[in-house]
């Protein structure tokens, strides 16, 4: 099994694979609504999304601060009482 990084790193880890991930399927579906499915829309992506996720990564170490504060807020956490 491979070695797992330290605890430490999930407030770079979690928003990093967020942003790959998010960035893929947002970009993919811009792409193809804005082009339509054509050959070479792969390539056409691949430069969107690049793109995407050079903005989207930093935007979501920037944001999650405020996020989380914003869910705390609104949602019961465990632990709590009213």
């Amino acid at each position: 099994m491979p070695k797992k990084l330290p605890q430490r790193y999930q407030a770079i880890v979690m928003p990093l694979v967020l942003s790959v991930l998010m960035s893929a399927i947002v970009s993919f579906v811009s792409t193809a609504s804005g082009t339509g499915l054509q050959p070479g829309i792969f390539s056409l992506w691949l430069k969107a999304w690049v793109f995407s996720w050079i903005v989207a990564f930093p935007s979501l170490l920037l944001v999650l601060p405020l996020v989380r504060r914003i869910v705390a807020a609104t949602v019961e956490q465990p632990g709590s009482s009213r």
